[in-house]
C-alpha cells in the first residue's frame, strides 16, 4: 500500500484528538451528537444541593465527559450568582485555581478560603449555577463531537449563624412574651400563689 493510501485508510475513521490540533484527519459523522458532561456529584436525583460558607468547609463536584470525538486539552469551571451578578472560580486557590486538565473529572472547592483572598468578591447567600466550558471559550457555539459549554447544577450557599451562649447574651427571638413574663420573679409568685389556691380548694370540694 502506498503511503498516500495508507493516510486516506488511517483518516477515515472517528478517532479522539486534542481540540488544539487540527480536527482535518478526523471524521466525525453528521449525526454526532454534541459533546458535553454528565454531573455526578452532586448527583442529579438528589434534592436541592446547600453548602455552608465557612471554614473548613469543602464543596465537590465531579462529573464524566459524553459523546466526544474531539477531547478538550482543559476545562474552566466558574460559579454564577444571578443574585448579585458576580462570577466566582471553582477550584483550588492555589495554580492553577479553576482550570484544569481536561481529564479530570472532579474537583474540590472551599468558597471560605477563596474569600479571604485579597480582592475577592464575598459570597452571596443564594443560588448559583455550575459552568464549565474547554479552551475555545464560553460562548461557543454547539458541534457535534465537540464539548459543548456547560450550565447547570443549581446549588445554594449560606453562612452558619454563629453560636451565642446565654451569658453571652442570647435570646429566645420565638418565644411567646407569656413564658418570658412567668420566668421573672413577679410571675413565678403568681404562678405559685394560682396553684396553692387550686389546691385548696380542691381539699374542701373534696371533703
Amino acid at each position: 500500500m502506498s503511503s498516500s493510501s495508507a493516510s486516506r485508510s488511517s483518516s477515515s475513521g472517528s478517532v479522539n484528538a486534542n481540540a488544539s490540533s487540527t480536527t482535518s484527519s478526523i471524521s466525525i459523522p453528521g449525526t454526532a451528537a454534541a459533546g458535553g458532561l454528565t454531573v455526578t456529584q452532586p448527583p442529579s436525583t438528589a434534592s436541592a444541593s446547600y453548602f455552608k460558607i465557612a471554614e473548613h468547609e469543602f464543596i465537590t463536584f465531579g462529573w464524566n465527559l459524553t459523546s466526544l470525538y474531539v477531547t478538550p486539552q482543559h476545562l474552566t469551571i466558574i460559579a454564577s450568582c444571578s443574585a448579585n451578578g458576580n462570577t466566582y472560580p471553582v477550584g483550588p486557590t492555589a495554580s492553577p485555581s479553576n482550570t484544569i486538565p481536561a481529564n479530570q473529572t472532579q474537583i474540590i472547592w472551599n468558597p471560605h478560603e477563596w474569600e479571604q483572598i485579597p480582592g475577592q468578591t464575598p459570597f452571596a447567600e443564594a443560588t448559583y449555577v455550575l459552568k464549565i466550558w474547554d479552551e475555545r471559550g464560553p460562548g461557543v457555539g454547539v458541534k457535534g463531537g465537540f464539548f459543548s459549554p456547560y450550565a447547570g447544577t443549581d446549588f445554594m450557599m449560606y453562612r452558619p449563624e454563629q453560636y451565642t451562649s446565654i451569658a453571652d447574651g442570647w435570646k429566645c427571638t420565638t418565644c411567646s412574651n407569656a413564658f418570658n413574663h412567668l420566668s421573672e420573679p413577679t410571675g413565678l409568685a403568681l404562678v405559685t400563689s394560682f396553684l396553692i389556691m387550686l389546691f385548696s380548694a380542691w381539699n374542701i370540694l373534696s371533703r
